[in-house]
């Protein structure tokens, strides 16, 4: 076995560097910055070619949610994302919601007569739902109102194929009016409720509605499984406004925190592929998430095969033999998570304890990997045990992790034990004397 000796955060920091550049994999939001509730819109530029933006809210902090800021990710490949921040505000220099300064919940957006509508939500009691306009997709967005009769969080607007805009929201019982063609008030006249409700329906929150071949699709936080709404779920209907059958869930993000607690998304399409937007959290805590996506197909009958949560996202199977950073991981058990080292701005995996896991899903492995090295920053040391498929068999590597200051990082070097060919997940099982800190994970590679 070879090990390498780094000194200190510097060091780390060079050493990560060239993670940066993997922008396709999950989570598409960058590294050190947060966002939630993934709303995915696809527009024709000038030029006629595609591009597909994600409205989404920003949080900024462990102990509540969201922010008084928009930002906007975009791709015209999936693959390389830019990030455009501060969209839309709601408070400090460029506020744009003149009657309240409360926090920015879901939004959604959708274009008409030339113009992009921005449909935010609000903490708060009172003029919960709003709307703003830009000449831009990415914004900014400005003069914020407020819209009458609409009040409860997460908008989602459709236009249906005469012209006619709808406006759905609620919590616990989702609720639907048409739009007025200023589109900035609802026809109070058409509002029903219970649209899809939480007994019925699964549904808590963050609803989003589209229509494909002639179908309906209402999709939102679904607290089928275990009481939380961790999955994304879906219901179908041959009118707008229902009623509307429940049909399962298309992705669950339970597992990638110890703390998670929601999910909220939305499907898209760019050239012609669908994905599944969703957040996972991080750091320990159900405020810090970050979006990702997973592609998804739609069967005949027009329902949705249910996806796993991945770290190769929309960008193809993941190379084995290129830089995987910890913080990637997408599934975690016992008490391992994603944290920010604030000082450094980067993230990692830490916190770890004995009997912890962590999964990075999936890898091609076109030729059969010799070694493979592994970076840990080693508090008081252990093992780690690397397994492909499953979280026992078969052994791919073992390091033993020698115990040090928690400050440098530690790369190590071994055999692979297993031949290794095709798609594979990759599960990390990490023991040791001692019962907790045993080291922060940074990255790993084949060789």
């Amino acid at each position: 076995m070879r090990r390498l000796l780094f000194t200190g955060i510097p060091a780390l920091l060079a050493f990560l560097a060239g993670a940066l550049a993997a922008t396709a994999q999950n989570p598409i939001i960058p590294e050190a910055k947060y966002n939630s509730d993934p709303q995915a819109r696809t527009w024709s530029m000038p030029d006629g070619t595609q591009r597909l933006y994600v409205y989404g809210s920003r949080d900024e902090s462990s102990t509540w949610y969201c922010s008084h800021a928009y930002d906007v990710l975009s791709t015209d490949d999936m693959k390389s994302w830019k990030l455009t921040p501060d969209s839309f505000l709601s408070k400090g220099e460029g506020d744009q919601v003149p009657y309240n300064d409360e926090f920015l919940y879901a939004p959604d957006c959708f274009r008409k007569d030339g113009k992009y509508w921005l449909f935010y939500s609000q903490s708060g009691g009172r003029d919960v739902e709003g709307v703003a306009v830009s000449d831009r997709p990415e914004g900014p967005f400005r003069d914020g109102s407020a819209i009458q009769g609409a009040n409860q969080i997460d908008p989602s607007v459709f236009i249906d194929d005469d012209g006619q805009a709808y406006l759905f929201f609620g919590q616990f019982a989702a609720k639907c009016a048409r739009l007025n063609p200023d589109m900035r008030s609802i026809d109070r006249s058409t509002l029903r409720d219970s649209i899809i409700t939480e007994a019925e329906h699964h549904f808590h929150e963050g609803i989003q509605a589209f229509k494909r071949n002639g179908i309906y699709y209402l999709v939102y936080a679904d607290i089928s499984r275990r009481g939380m709404p961790t999955c994304l779920g879906y219901a179908t209907s041959e009118h707008v406004m229902g009623p509307y059958t429940y049909r399962g869930v298309i992705v669950d993000n339970f597992g990638c925190d110890p703390y998670v607690w929601n999910n909220h998304g939305s499907v898209g399409e760019l050239n012609g592929q669908w994905y599944v937007f969703y957040h996972r959290s991080t750091n320990g805590t159900e405020m810090l998430r970050k979006s990702c996506v997973e592609p998804i197909r739609f069967n005949p009958d027009g329902t949705i095969d249910e996806v796993p949560m991945t770290t190769s996202g929309a960008a193809g199977y993941l190379d084995p033999f290129t830089l995987m950073p910890g913080w990637r991981a997408c599934g975690l058990t016992g008490h391992a998570r994603i944290v920010l080292r604030k000082q450094a701005g980067r993230e990692i995996l830490a916190q770890i304890r004995r009997r912890d896991s962590a999964l990075w899903r999936d890898f091609r492995f076109d030729r059969t990997p010799e070694r493979m090295q592994l970076t840990v920053i080693p508090h008081r040391g252990g093992k780690v045990q690397v397994f492909a498929n499953t979280l026992c068999l078969p052994l791919v590597a073992e390091f033993d992790v020698p115990a040090g200051d928690g400050m440098r990082p530690v790369t190590l070097e071994v055999p692979v034990k297993a031949a290794l060919e095709g798609v594979h997940p990759l599960f990390f099982r990490f023991s040791g004397e001692a019962e907790t800190d045993l080291m922060d994970l940074v990255s790993f590679r084949f060789r």
